[in-house]
């Protein structure tokens, strides 16, 4: 998947490749080859090894993001087997989007089944090249709080031109995979509203065995096509050295993890380092680009062949966050890791957007929230050691000392927690009440980090009430 502008904005189905020799086969990458992926030290970007034994070939594809830009970007290169001689000169490449814009893209069929709206494919001509554009103009979700969200343009485009290029509808005739399917050639079709789309491009490489794709994003039609070309106007090595650098220097500024650790060879314990810049990437990466702080529950979407994408809620098309939202419970956990390898700016940033933008009135903070901080669709029930987090988090990243802090936030999620504690709503697994020990040790700790807070403000009487509840 792709997320854009909002790391809670789905956008891609699957890009993959297809290769068809024209007359005789059609290769899906994802249905006819066997591939493996590497990544870099980092672990943020990758490179995709996808082989057909049968056709004697591979493709071999970096991915990386253009720091500059909204683009995602990819060099493939085609080559043989070895020991199979293959004659790539006579192989067509060509790249298939399956989209699935701001979410949307089931299509109307009708009224019936929209799976929140379809998607528009058109051919953008305006560089002289063909170049599909997937887009949703659609804003409006049962999601009332998620005033975020923007119209959304995705252009996908190769360096050079491309010999064709079309658009149409998943799974039909107008589908470029359904066509490769079964002539092992693309029609092209211009226009595709309101529906599931796919758009299909033939990449071939037209000198070498390399092709440059890039997918640019966009508010407008012409921004996507830009930022696209935008993209690969610059060489892929120096994007690449740019994006991979600014990792580099990330992982540079955390606190180093051991050199060596008692009974493991230098291999495994090079092997626990990279583990260690692996999983503090991720963290980190986790965290959206528009609101700081916002690290969401996962980036993946579990469960998300088992709930049905209805059609509407309330007359409006269903948004589905899954997991790129905020839980307090799940962002004490990006916290901690924070807290342990150094990165004290974000651990804090964290902090101050559940204190600032997710925290209620009343004291407590929600079970979940979107990335602005206002209450998510499936948000509902109480559950207390959500509120219990954000004290222990204050505390921890040493934003105790602050006195509005204290005042407006710390000291009413406290009170909450001894007036209704030690059991209320539903517990950390959401499905039963009573009494949870996971809950009543975050309350524990929650309100003994309150206690501490409390008496650094002077306040003697909260400090005692806040300990003799958590004893």
């Amino acid at each position: 998947d792709v997320y854009e502008p909002t790391i809670d904005n789905t956008n891609v189905d699957t890009l993959q490749y297809i290769v068809t020799d024209g007359a005789t086969f059609t290769d899906l990458q994802t249905r006819d080859m066997t591939y493996t992926v590497a990544a870099d030290p980092s672990g943020m970007a990758c490179t995709v090894t996808a082989s057909d034994a049968s056709h004697g070939y591979r493709l071999v594809t970096t991915y990386i993001t253009d720091p500059a830009r909204d683009t995602v970007l990819m060099r493939t290169r085609l080559e043989d087997l070895p020991g199979s001689h293959t004659a790539l000169s006579k192989l067509h490449l060509y790249a298939r989007l399956d989209a699935h814009v701001n979410g949307d893209g089931g299509g109307s069929n009708g009224g019936l089944n929209q799976n929140a709206g379809g998607n528009t494919g058109t051919i953008d001509t305006s560089t002289g090249s063909p170049v599909p554009v997937v887009y949703s103009t659609s804003t409006v979700s049962q999601a009332v709080n998620r005033s975020y969200a923007v119209p959304t343009y995705m252009a996908l485009r190769p360096d050079g031109a491309a010999a064709a290029a079309s658009v149409g509808y998943a799974g039909t005739a107008s589908d470029g995979l359904t066509q490769l399917d079964t002539t092992h050639s693309l029609t092209s079709y211009d226009s595709a509203p309101d529906g599931h789309i796919t758009a299909t491009e033939d990449v071939t490489p037209r000198h070498g065995d390399e092709v440059r794709l890039a997918l640019g994003f966009g508010r407008t039609q012409a921004a996507a096509v830009a930022t696209a070309g935008a993209s690969l106007a610059r060489p892929f090595g120096q994007v690449e050295h740019d994006y991979t650098g600014g990792w580099i220097r990330y992982d540079r500024g955390l606190r180093r993890p051991p050199s060596s650790y008692p009974g493991l060879s230098r291999s495994q314990a090079a092997d626990l380092q990279r583990r260690y810049y692996l999983s503090a990437n991720v963290i980190k990466a986790s965290e959206d680009k528009t609101y700081p702080g916002a690290i969401v529950a996962s980036l993946a979407s579990p469960w998300g062949q088992a709930v049905p994408a209805g059609t509407s809620v309330n007359g409006k098309p269903v948004y589905f966050g899954s997991y790129r939202e905020v839980f307090s419970r799940d962002l004490y956990e990006a916290f901690t890791g924070l807290l342990t390898d150094g990165d004290l700016a974000t651990a804090r940033a964290a902090t101050l957007f559940l204190f600032d933008r997710q925290q209620l009135a009343t004291g407590q903070f929600p079970r979940n929230s979107l990335v602005n901080g206002e209450s998510a669709p499936d948000t509902g029930g109480t559950q207390l050691d959500e509120t219990a987090y954000p004290i222990l988090m204050a505390l921890q990243s040493g934003l105790g000392g602050d006195t509005a802090l204290w005042q407006q936030h710390i000291r009413p999620a406290a009170d909450y927690l001894v007036a209704t504690g030690p059991s209320f709503g539903s517990e950390r697994w959401e499905e039963q009440s009573g009494y949870s020990p996971s809950t009543i040790a975050a309350e524990i700790a929650g309100l003994t980090a309150a206690s501490v807070i409390a008496a650094r403000h002077g306040d003697q009487a909260r400090a005692q009430l806040y300990q003799a509840t958590a004893d």
